[in-house]
């Protein structure tokens, strides 16, 4: 029995209409109380008015759309209310609902139902939150083959096959002096288990792939004081982002920049320029650049075409274990290029050739070769548990530990499996989980 529950479904805003949703148990008979007009049968939009029972005064004209569970988005029963987009008109209606002993929704409450009552298993429940917040058609196109239950049939064949060896098992264990049932030997283990294994290694590369797309990558731009940063990141977004000077220590604090390339969304951070500094405000950027280094996914080290400073091999040194781009700013200092380097001009916006290495590293041609991947950082941390346990019932086995023993890896995978899906999940993780959805959804 879930308790009636009611929030704004749309931006909290003015605008032409606002949809306010309601849903639980005796919806249907709170709702018809307020409303002057028939709700008419599942899926049918009514006409009429939000009427206060009370004082018997009009608060809008609506469309009314009843959604009778399980056939709803939370399968249980619910109702839509599209009235005019004024948040005076919003409040009211809520006001006049809260009135009726319906409480206000929490973050994701609605979504959360639909995972309780079944409607959804987490791994689509975590896809409605991507839809909202993707940036980019590749991301979106992520979510939605989550959405759609495509990628949680990745783990089907997983979770069916452990579930055999671990049936086998245990029946090889309660009874060995049956004749007719398949003896479990180390050689099977290894082969079934073996096997398993190689097809979640290959679920958790596609996943760690499909996660840049989805999420992005930051880009740290690093180098000496006035070699080009800034000047880079306004080429890079388009846009005068960063304040250009020849003064040396003109950036002095991590400027932000944001852009979509072929499907990646990149996230630049612009540092100050690293070196030694008196100026006590000039100290605290550096340091923050340092940090953004750290952070980084990427770092584009900016140096200039034609010297290479003391400052310069510090900034190598720093930057020897991050994944890293290093390019030639103001390529026009230079009568011939090394075809070995990377030169550009930020000045004049000519970034094409770092642009074409980003696409490299990252594999970006294949962007759209998209297909249903596990790529949450919650989905993909449990693949690797999946990953270390049956390796684990694998290292036993070879060890010629008994059965009972090996089979505590495989148990652990399958219940890692049934765990992405929320099959086997604590209240306390779920709600964590919903926390990070919007109001009304």
């Amino acid at each position: 029995m879930f308790d009636p529950i009611i929030a704004l479904a749309t931006p909290p805003m003015k605008g032409a209409l606002a949809v306010i949703r309601i849903s639980g148990d005796n919806v249907l008979e709170i709702v018809q109380k307020c409303f002057k007009g028939k709700i008419k049968e599942t899926h049918q939009v009514s006409y009429g008015y939000i009427v206060d029972p009370i004082t018997h005064e009009k608060i809008d004209e609506v469309l009314l759309t009843y959604f009778k569970g399980p056939r709803s988005y939370t399968g249980e029963d619910s109702i839509e209310i599209s009235c005019h987009g004024s948040m005076l008109i919003v409040d009211q209606i809520i006001s006049l609902f809260l009135s009726q002993g319906i409480r206000m929704a929490e973050r994701g409450e609605f979504t959360s139902r639909a995972y309780f009552n079944g409607r959804i298993d987490l791994v689509q429940a975590e896809a409605v939150n991507e839809m909202i917040n993707s940036e980019t058609k590749e991301a979106k196109q992520l979510a939605l083959y989550s959405l759609t239950g495509e990628t949680s049939s990745l783990l089907t064949p997983i979770k069916n096959s452990l579930a055999d060896i671990l049936s086998l098992i245990e029946v090889n264990i309660d009874y060995p002096e049956y004749e007719d049932i398949e003896v479990v030997t180390e050689e099977k283990i290894e082969n079934d288990v073996g096997s398993i294994l190689s097809t979640l290694n290959e679920i958790i590369k596609e996943g760690e792939s499909a996660k840049i797309i989805k999420d992005g990558i930051k880009v740290a731009l690093v180098g000496r004081p006035n070699v080009g940063k800034s000047s880079l990141l306004n080429a890079l977004v388009n846009e005068e982002k960063a304040i250009v000077t020849s003064i040396p220590g003109t950036t002095r604090d991590i400027v932000e920049g944001k852009i979509n390339l072929n499907g990646l969304v990149i996230n630049l951070l612009d540092t100050a320029g690293i070196r030694e500094a008196d100026n006590e405000v000039e100290k605290i950027g550096i340091d923050r650049s340092r940090k953004s280094i750290e952070d980084a996914d990427l770092v584009i080290l900016v140096l200039e075409a034609d010297r290479i400073t003391d400052e310069d091999i510090i900034l190598m040194k720093m930057i020897k274990d991050k994944k890293s781009i290093t390019i030639y700013n103001k390529k026009d200092l230079v009568d011939k290029l090394d075809e070995d380097k990377i030169y550009i001009s930020a000045k004049d916006k000519d970034i094409s050739r770092l642009l074409n290495e980003i696409k490299k590293m990252f594999s970006l041609d294949k962007i759209n070769e998209l297909s249903p991947s596990l790529c949450s950082a919650r989905e993909i941390g449990l693949l690797k548990k999946a990953q270390q346990d049956l390796i684990q019932a694998l290292d036993e086995n070879k060890m010629g530990l008994s059965l009972d023993l090996v089979s505590i890896g495989i148990k652990a995978a399958y219940d890692d499996i049934k765990n992405i899906l929320g099959e086997e999940i604590s209240v306390d993780l779920s709600s964590e989980i919903f926390a990070r959805f919007c109001v009304g959804k």
